[in-house]
């Protein structure tokens, strides 16, 4: 080695340990880097496959493998540099090389300037190994280039998908590896599982060395579960109870009973919202002081939940002291403002009330025109008599009138449909109140986003102001697709479809068509909600339905109801919240029955006439055409802030219908119901809601049964189709025992059961819809719990009938139990038969007030394939005779 210079210097002073362990690796047959990952020490890559080219001398005593060698003469270092050669290059040229280095030919050659050298092409991260030689004068620059990446591979990631990762990596194929993109990239992967809640994933990175210096880079990923709060400390609490302030916080503690939520796994920002929520609170409680000292998340030992510690000081509790409005408006008087606050003095002090009389104050002179009115509250502790001063300011501001609205982002509805909503005009003077209700009428159409508001931009000048509405459209057409199953009917099949907004005019269209093993119906309807151009609703609707009643569960129909015809329906508005629905219906109707099962000869004419022992009298009174025309009219008040999905106002409605314009019914019937919500806060939406109604014949015929009123399914959940009020069963009388035979209500195979509807009904319900975590949102999950309560009674009396077993009847003496039915075969002759009917005898159950209860909970969900509702409900009091229903499910879809 004489008259030379050899350096050789890793890519950084702690990959000289790392090279050398890989040059003893490599001659083993393992090369390997291990990774070490969050502890701030180098990361290194485990190589598979075809063995590192490079290879080191093993260190010596001499030469220490932790050091990088340095060999010289001293007649080297002051050597003049003659030439530099570039050795090992592939990809790069060697001009490129030695412009990364400051050597060049003619200047002095010395171990520092080597040394600078080597730490200039570790800068670039180019080479994986590199060395500086000095022969003579001649330096030597021999690199290897760091490998090509052929291609990035994800292992082990189930919770996030390659889709989320891998924009996230700044690796690429065809790109150069390099140590610090892979420390890099580990880094982003656990900072994604982070934000999932996964504290405890774990990367690590692996080479597998291909031919032509090529890698293929694999992440195999451990997600590790997600890390959930395991325990909620609170330290410094002495008036509340953990348990209280615990009930306060969004984030809850990881308990069984709270399975459902999301709000269980551990997130930052989670954790400074509950900080606010304590100190807010604290500040309704009157604690003015109050203040969070420390909020410290620790994860547990095992990486797998964390636990939380809130540190509080709670303070003095305040009372209020001096409260008043000092009022700068000309049209508001601060001494009658003051009468009118809800805080008095001694109250506790709630900082909450004085947010909500800050907006109820902006609210009010905003409907006076004040846009840009200002209420600042100004506060004045005093901790020796432990009460504070509020004095609420409304500061002057200019009247402010509508300059323009804008409608913006609506492609297929007109402008029309949203500015005929607006109950404010260009022009007019700011109404904050009217303002709010446009925004509630836009969001009850159901065309745009949830949440809709109308925004307020400053106009030309400064008492101009700028309302715009940016809307974002959303499907309008609705395909539903309901399924169920019934004692009664078996399955249940329903579709409809419907547009809401019917060529972007806002008309409604739809078709709606039912089908079940004993009804059948379709419809046909239209909507025009501004006719003209004017504020006057109409609409048509052309019907046809059909109705089999397999009284006897024999699988013949004892009586078929069809039903023809059509309705129209004008609306105008009375008042902003009332409106007044006048309707106009003729329809046929036509019941008839199977004469081959359920008609006798017993005419003296000889006419085939219905024979109540086989079809019941209720029944056979019901046969036969009529038509009906009724008039009717309903007033209506709403002030709901939303008619698809409300979460406050308040639904009222009355109506009557008249029938006996013509036609061959005569009958009054009167409806009603009412509804309110409440945002009780914290995504709880509770409501309220009451039905009833009669009708009466307006002759001396009682009400038909078509005419009645019916409940069930749909009405009242854990009862099925028609399942509860009044119903006529027939028992029949075992010879074997000489006994009637035992009624089984559940059984509807084995007895002849009917409703036979009521004149009287009445229906509550209280539901309190629960908020879930923020996954459940994102689904679209708003599950409910509800209690329904309600009763069908006053039917006409039944004309009961009965065979003895001593073949005696209470309806006709001489009917010995032998029926001579006379029906006609397929050439016209007479075909006599007869019948024999055991004995039995008609009971009559359900025709009470007593009311019906069941409770249940449900869940609304907006799935990928529609909306889909399915409820559980479990029928608390019960009547006999009254048919319930554990489960029901609705399903439909959006376009």
């Amino acid at each position: 080695m004489n008259g030379r210079v050899i350096v050789k210097r890793a890519t950084s002073n702690s990959a000289r340990l790392i090279a050398g362990l890989l040059c003893g690796s490599a001659l083993a047959g393992l090369p390997s880097l291990a990774y070490a990952q969050d502890t701030g020490a180098d990361e290194a890559l485990a190589v598979q496959g075809t063995a590192a080219t490079t290879q080191q001398q093993p260190a010596t005593a001499a030469q220490p493998a932790t050091a990088a060698p340095v060999t010289s003469q001293p007649q080297a270092q002051t050597d003049i540099i003659r030439s530099i050669q570039v050795v090992g290059a592939e990809r790069l040229e060697p001009q490129t090389i030695l412009s990364y280095i400051r050597l060049r030919a003619g200047e002095p050659y010395s171990a520092a300037a080597a040394d600078q050298a080597l730490k200039d092409l570790a800068a670039t991260e180019l080479f994986s190994d590199y060395s500086i030689r000095n022969e003579g004068g001649n330096v030597i620059v021999e690199v290897t280039e760091n490998p090509v990446i052929n291609r990035i591979v994800l292992e082990g990631n189930e919770r996030l998908k390659n889709d989320k990762i891998l924009p996230e990596i700044r690796l690429a194929p065809r790109q150069i590896f390099t140590r610090s993109k892979v420390r890099a990239d580990v880094a982003r992967i656990i900072e994604l599982y982070k934000r999932q809640g996964r504290f405890a994933a774990t990367v690590e990175p692996k080479m597998v060395q291909l031919s032509q210096n090529r890698v293929d880079i694999v992440f195999e990923i451990e997600e590790g579960p997600k890390s959930k709060v395991r325990q909620i400390n609170i330290i410094g609490n002495e008036e509340f109870s953990d348990g209280e302030l615990r009930s306060e916080m969004l984030t809850k503690q990881a308990r069984l009973t709270s399975f459902f939520s999301s709000n269980t796994s551990y997130d930052p920002d989670r954790m400074a919202y509950d900080q606010q929520n304590l100190r807010s609170f604290y500040l309704t409680q009157g604690y003015a002081d109050f203040r969070v000292v420390s909020a410290v998340a620790e994860l547990t030992p095992d990486r797998r939940d964390f636990i939380i510690t809130f540190v509080v000081e709670e303070g003095e509790r305040y009372k209020f002291g001096d409260v008043e409005v000092e009022s700068q408006l000309r049209d508001f008087d601060s001494e009658a403002l003051t009468q009118r606050l809800p805080m008095q003095t001694g109250d506790w002090y709630n900082a909450q009330l004085i947010e909500d009389t800050v907006e109820q104050l902006t609210e009010t002179v905003g409907a006076y025109g004040y846009a840009f009115a200002d209420v600042q509250p100004r506060f004045t502790r005093n901790p020796e008599t432990l009460t504070m001063d509020v004095t609420l300011q409304l500061r002057e501001a200019p009247r402010v009138y509508v300059e323009r609205i804008d409608v913006n982002g609506n492609t297929l509805t007109q402008d029309k449909v949203l500015r005929r909503e607006f109950r404010i005009s260009e022009g007019d003077a700011f109404n904050s109140l009217q303002v709010a209700r446009s925004t509630a009428r836009i969001n009850s159409l159901g065309y745009f986003q949830e949440n809709f508001e109308v925004t307020q931009v400053e106009g030309s000048q400064p008492d101009r102001i700028i309302l715009e509405a940016n809307v974002q459209e959303q499907p309008t057409g609705e395909l539903q697709l309901s399924a169920g199953f019934s004692s009664i009917e078996n399955f249940i099949l329903s579709g409809a479809i419907r547009q809401r907004n019917f060529r972007g005019r806002g008309q409604t269209i739809g078709l709606s068509v039912n089908y079940s093993r004993i009804s059948r119906s379709a419809q046909v309807s239209f909507t025009e909600p501004y006719l003209f151009d004017r504020n006057i609703s109409a609409g048509v609707d052309i019907f046809r339905r059909d109705f089999d009643n397999d009284y006897f569960n024999t699988g013949r129909a004892t009586f078929e109801q069809s039903s023809t015809g059509f309705s129209t329906r004008v609306g105008v508005p009375l008042t902003e919240y009332i409106s007044l629905i006048g309707s106009y219906t003729f329809q046929i109707e036509d019941v008839t029955i199977d004469q081959r099962n359920y008609f006798a000869d017993f005419n003296e004419d000889g006419i085939s006439t219905c024979e109540p022992l086989l079809a019941s009298r209720f029944l056979c009174d019901a046969l036969g055409e009529r038509t009906s025309s009724i008039l009717g009219a309903t007033l209506n008040y709403n002030t709901l802030n939303s008619s698809l999905r409300p979460t406050r106002g308040r639904r009222l409605s009355i109506s009557s219908e008249f029938a006996g314009l013509g036609g061959s019914v005569d009958y009054l019937r009167v409806r009603g119901n009412a509804a309110q919500f409440w945002d009780i806060g914290s995504g709880f939406i509770f409501s309220l809601s009451a039905e009833g109604g009669a009708i009466r014949s307006l002759n001396d015929d009682p009400v038909r049964l078509t005419d009645r009123f019916f409940l069930g399914e749909g009405q009242i959940r854990g009862f099925d189709i028609r399942g509860l009020g009044p119903r006529v069963i027939r028992q029949n009388y075992n010879p074997a025992t000489d006994e009637f035979e035992e009624l089984d209500f559940t059984d509807n195979r084995r007895r002849g059961n009917d409703a036979i509807g009521g004149t009287a009904y009445y229906l509550g319900r209280a539901e309190l819809e629960i908020p879930l975590g923020s996954g459940a949102r994102e689904l679209g999950l708003r599950p409910s719990v509800f209690v329904d309560i309600g009763s069908l009674y006053n039917a006409p009396d039944p004309q009961l009938l009965s065979i003895l077993p001593d073949a005696r009847t209470i309806y006709r003496d001489n009917l010995t139990g032998t029926l001579t039915l006379s029906p006609t075969d397929a050439d016209g002759a007479e075909n006599v038969a007869t019948r024999e009917i055991g004995p039995f005898r008609e009971l009559y159950f359900g025709d009470t007030m007593s009311p019906r209860i069941s409770v249940g909970v449900g869940v609304n969900w907006n799935s990928p394939f529609g909306p889909f509702r399915i409820d559980l409900a479990h029928a608390l009091k019960k009547e006999p005779g009254d048919d319930t229903k554990l489960f029901s499910f609705n399903v439909g879809t959006q376009f």
